[in-house]
């Protein structure tokens, strides 16, 4: 990708959804909206937009008693690419991701803890129609806990895994921390262990630090270097490899 051109300033490389879920629960019923721009959309460290920037945006609803619901959306480009790969003579449709949770937030003794369910939905996508792949919308169950800066989340998929035959089962581990820096700065580490059930040559470890700035006034502003231990073998199509390491910035308004 050619930073020069396309690199634009952003929040998280990751779903504005995960943000949502395992943050601390809100003191009072709230809706928030948020809508931004990314240089690549990467989840899960990988590239959805074949190395191009995403529009994004979403809304959130927090009920005072911990209960919460949220929509968030993302263009993508990934589905068009696996399908070119696996059937050159076929051009499947699906240029958007919406992803639909909820679920509930609490705290024990000081830890925090977020349960919930997540879908990912790919309206009107064709990609089940080209060789190799099933319908790649997604549905997935998720436990998180945070203690002080440390967030520990587990997810389990309940269906295929984003097209992948087979996959049911999967899961993946996330481990990260937020660090407040000062100044409006916050430094954001983060391990993560894809496991794809059925398929070890997809699964994959991804670790990323993200450097957040708050703006003010609901803009905020970050840098991500992002990196996998992905199989270029099992990660690369119409040669874009999704697995390698890139640097992802963006912006992000809250409102």
């Amino acid at each position: 990708m050619n930073l020069k051109s396309k690199i634009v300033l952003a929040i998280l490389a990751t779903s504005s959804a995960a943000f949502a879920q395992t943050a601390p629960a809100a003191p009072e019923s709230a809706t928030a909206y948020n809508v931004g721009v990314v240089s690549e959309y990467r989840y899960r460290g990988m590239g959805q937009t074949k190395g191009d920037p995403a529009l994004q945006g979403g809304v959130d609803y927090t009920d005072a008693s911990g209960f919460y619901l949220g929509a968030w959306g993302s263009t993508i480009k990934w589905i068009k690419e696996y399908a070119a790969a696996a059937s050159p003579s076929y051009a499947a449709k699906g240029p958007v991701e919406i992803d639909l949770y909820g679920g509930y937030k609490g705290e024990v003794s000081g830890v925090a803890y977020d349960v919930g369910y997540l879908r990912y939905q790919y309206q009107g996508n064709t990609l089940e129609k080209a060789t190799f792949f099933s319908n790649p919308n997604t549905d997935e169950v998720y436990g998180a806990l945070t203690a002080g800066p440390v967030t520990a989340k587990y997810s389990y998929s309940t269906s295929n895994l984003f097209g992948t035959l087979n996959s049911k089962g999967s899961t993946y581990l996330d481990l990260s921390a937020t660090f407040d820096l000062g100044n409006g700065y916050s430094l954001v580490p983060h391990a993560g262990r894809q496991v794809v059930k059925n398929n070890d040559a997809s699964s994959y470890t991804d670790v990323a630090l993200t450097l957040n700035k708050d703006l003010g006034d609901g803009l905020a502003a970050s840098a991500s270097a992002i990196s996998t231990n992905g199989k270029a073998s099992a990660w690369t199509y119409n040669n874009y490899n999704q697995a390698k390491s890139i640097l992802v910035v963006g912006v992000k308004y809250s409102f």
